[in-house]
């Protein structure tokens, strides 16, 4: 089932939504930049092992973000071009939530959260 939602309420939560992916890559690229400097540092193959495993983490997440920035930008698209429908009613207009980018972004924010916390648990143990 499709729910509604005024448009400047939608436009707020993508601008809030493309800020935490934003913070999100920003945090990717210095775990990313902290891992070498632990793989640099280490020679053991259980320590690769785990370098190459977040590695492979924050390649995939770092795609998800993009396909979530790429897919966020075209609801604004579609928002945008329902607001030029009639101007003068634009914060009282209504348009479909798409339900599903909410639920792909809320999983997004889990399984990020879940990857930062694997990944301080193992500089914990390595640092």
């Amino acid at each position: 089932m499709s729910d509604s939602i005024q448009i400047h309420k939608l436009h707020a939560q993508h601008a809030q939504w493309m800020s935490a992916l934003m913070l999100a890559k920003d945090e990717l690229s210095s775990f990313n930049l902290r891992l070498q400097e632990i793989d640099a540092a280490n020679t053991g193959q259980d320590i690769k092992a785990l370098v190459e495993h977040f590695q492979n983490q924050f390649i995939t997440q770092k795609e998800v973000i993009d396909v979530l920035e790429h897919d966020i930008k075209t609801d604004e698209n579609r928002i945008a071009e329902n607001a030029k429908e009639n101007v003068t009613a634009v914060e009282h207009r209504r348009v479909v939530d798409d339900q599903n980018l909410r639920d792909r972004m809320e999983i997004f924010k889990k399984i990020f959260g879940e990857l930062k916390m694997e990944y301080q648990g193992f500089l914990g143990k390595y640092l």
